[in-house]
């Protein structure tokens, strides 16, 4: 997995690049607000690691997208014809 930031601050725009491997995957749920629900991604690499968090609408939306997108590559077929 790679990450890649760009923040604002006082100084101008700083920008960081990271990569490493998702260890867990973590979901928040409150039984009484379920609007409140968040996915947390953990990751850590040789010298960074980190959280990223979600809400349920952002995770349902990422989900719908990857869906669509894999079954396009499901119904791709590479052809290969002799010269």
């Amino acid at each position: 997995m790679n990450i890649k930031v760009k923040k604002q601050n006082s100084d101008g725009i700083v920008r960081l690049e990271s990569s490493g491997e998702i260890k867990e995957i973590l979901m928040s749920e409150d039984f009484l607000n379920p609007k409140d629900a968040k996915v947390s991604i953990c990751f850590k690499g040789k010298n960074s690691s980190g959280i990223f968090e979600l809400n349920a609408k952002e995770a349902e939306s990422i989900q719908k997208n990857l869906k669509r997108r894999l079954a396009l590559l499901k119904g791709t077929k590479i052809l290969k014809f002799d010269k």
